[in-house]
């Protein structure tokens, strides 16, 4: 299986005043093609930090992160920019969908941004959401919608441009537990039928029974690797 993200002695250090905070020590890590992880651990252990490197929201204070082998650290601004719009589909805890459109309008927002011409992001954005289970809530807003399918709604956006890899910063943890494993089951599907590889951030051990692994973080380090299912 070949290997989508690998990570090398990576490291993230935060400076407040004059004292040092490692959030990530030495992390060495490797995903693979079409593969479902999860990353488990306590607050404060580096798994978000860790997911917002490999998303090229923050850099590294030392190490190398490589994507697809492209190493991160060689990208500039513009380029990251570029990266996180076309490599990475980014599903949040707070959904983050704009209050002010229908979920159609949500999912097309991505393609939108990249130029896709609106008759093809909208039928496109239209499968997406048929593909969730959400056609009739096409055009409703955020707030016509239960959390669980503003969740899957944020799932079809992150889908939008064809990512090879999704990140999931804790996705079931503003959720009640039965979206919660829709949600994870819909992560499941996209694995098994479209090759895409899931990174997700979670405290919810049950859920992890639809991985294919587990690692697990503690302050800042990785202390363990499982096979879950």
């Amino acid at each position: 299986m070949d290997e989508i993200v690998v990570t090398e002695d990576l490291w993230r250090i935060y400076r407040i005043g004059s004292v040092d905070y490692p959030a990530l020590r030495g992390v060495n890590m490797k995903i693979y093609d079409g593969e479902f992880v999860a990353l488990v651990g306590p607050s404060g252990s580096g798994k978000s930090t860790l997911l917002h490197l490999i998303g090229g929201l923050d850099r590294p204070t030392k190490g190398k992160i490589m994507v697809e082998g492209v190493d991160l650290l060689s990208l500039g601004r513009n380029e990251l920019a570029e990266y996180r719009n076309e490599k990475i589909g980014f599903v949040f805890q707070f959904f983050n969908l704009i209050p002010y459109l229908t979920a159609v309008e949500n999912v097309e927002l991505t393609m939108s941004i990249c130029g896709l011409p609106p008759k093809i992001r909208r039928a496109k954005a239209l499968r997406l959401l048929e593909a969730f289970g959400l056609s009739e809530m096409a055009y409703k807003k955020p707030t016509e919608l239960s959390g669980g399918e503003q969740q899957r709604v944020a799932i079809a956006r992150a889908l939008a441009n064809d990512p090879k890899l999704i990140l999931a910063d804790e996705p079931t943890g503003n959720i009640d537990s039965e979206s919660a494993r829709t949600v994870v089951e819909a992560f499941r599907r996209l694995v098994d039928d479209k090759g895409v590889s899931v990174i997700m951030v979670t405290h919810n051990l049950e859920l992890t029974r639809a991985c294919d692994r587990i690692i697990r973080i503690r302050d800042g380090r990785i202390i363990g690797v499982e096979s879950s299912g």
